[in-house]
C-alpha cells in the first residue's frame, strides 16, 4: 500500500478487517470487489455505510477493506468498526458523533466454548430423575 492511505484495523466476533482510506469519490471495494457484491445482504451494506453517514462523508472517500476470519455479519461488523478508527484518524473532530453512535467500541463478545458433558456451551441432555 502506498503511504498517503490512512490506515485502522475494526474487529468483531473472530473477523478482523484492515481498512485503507484515502481522498476520492466514494468507492467502497471490501477484498477486491464492490462492497455491494461482497455483501449480499442489505443490512450487511448499511451497516458498512453508517459511519460514513454519521459524519456526512459520502463521496469524500476511496476506501479499501481486506476483512478475513468469522461469517459475514462478523466481517460486516469489523469493517465498520475499521472505517470508524479510519475516519478518526482523518479527522478527529468526527469523533463525538462517532462515539455516541458506538462505532468506536469494540464488540468484544465471542462465542463461548462448549463444556464437557454438554451439547453446546450451555445446553444440557434431558434430565430424567428414575
Amino acid at each position: 500500500m502506498a503511504t498517503d492511505y490512512i490506515h485502522a484495523v475494526g474487529k468483531r466476533k473472530r473477523s478482523k478487517a484492515r481498512v485503507y482510506m484515502k481522498p476520492g469519490s466514494g468507492a467502497i471495494k471490501v477484498n477486491d470487489k464492490d462492497f455491494k457484491d461482497f455483501f449480499g445482504r442489505p443490512t450487511s451494506q448499511l451497516i458498512i455505510q453508517q459511519p460514513i453517514e454519521v459524519t456526512e462523508q459520502e463521496g469524500k472517500w476511496d476506501i479499501m477493506v481486506n476483512v478475513c476470519g468469522g461469517g459475514p455479519s462478523g466481517q460486516a461488523g469489523a469493517t465498520r468498526h475499521g472505517i470508524a478508527r479510519a475516519l478518526i484518524k482523518a479527522d478527529p473532530e468526527l469523533r463525538p458523533a462517532l462515539k455516541k453512535e458506538g462505532f468506536l467500541t469494540r464488540d468484544a463478545r465471542e462465542v463461548e466454548r462448549k463444556k464437557p458433558g454438554r451439547p453446546k456451551a450451555r445446553k444440557s441432555f434431558q434430565f430424567s430423575k428414575r
